[in-house]
């Protein structure tokens, strides 16, 4: 019998092993990504105060993109860049959720720096 691995455990495990390195303080926020099969999310957290300080995804309704998921990612990170900017939060702690910094969670960074975040 032929066992696969639980890809979603493994990303858990590296998730938590990065989050005992990083976290979001009131002066510099993290910036977390979940990515599923079809979506992409971002989070800007303050860790201290357990708050959620901007979010975006491909999931909201005025969100178009008739491009490839990668497209839609790069244009959830300028997004959530541009609510950031508004919200007054201008550098980042960047939390690649466990996910191989490669594809959409690169392209997700990319939009981001893109939009004026520093991390």
């Amino acid at each position: 019998m032929i066992k696969r691995p639980d890809t979603n455990a493994q990303r858990l495990k590296r998730h938590k092993r990065v989050r005992g390195k990083i976290s979001g303080t009131p002066e510099r926020p993290r910036l977390n990504v979940f990515r599923s099969e079809t979506n992409i999310y971002a989070q800007i957290i303050d860790d201290v105060a357990g708050k959620t300080l901007v979010s975006a995804s491909s999931l909201e309704k005025n969100f178009n993109c008739d491009g490839t998921k990668t497209d839609a990612a790069k244009m959830v990170g300028q997004l959530v860049a541009e609510r950031a900017k508004a919200a007054g939060i201008t550098t980042v702690v960047f939390d690649r959720g466990g996910y191989v910094y490669h594809g959409r969670v690169q392209a997700l960074a990319e939009g981001a720096r893109e939009g004026g975040l520093e991390f």
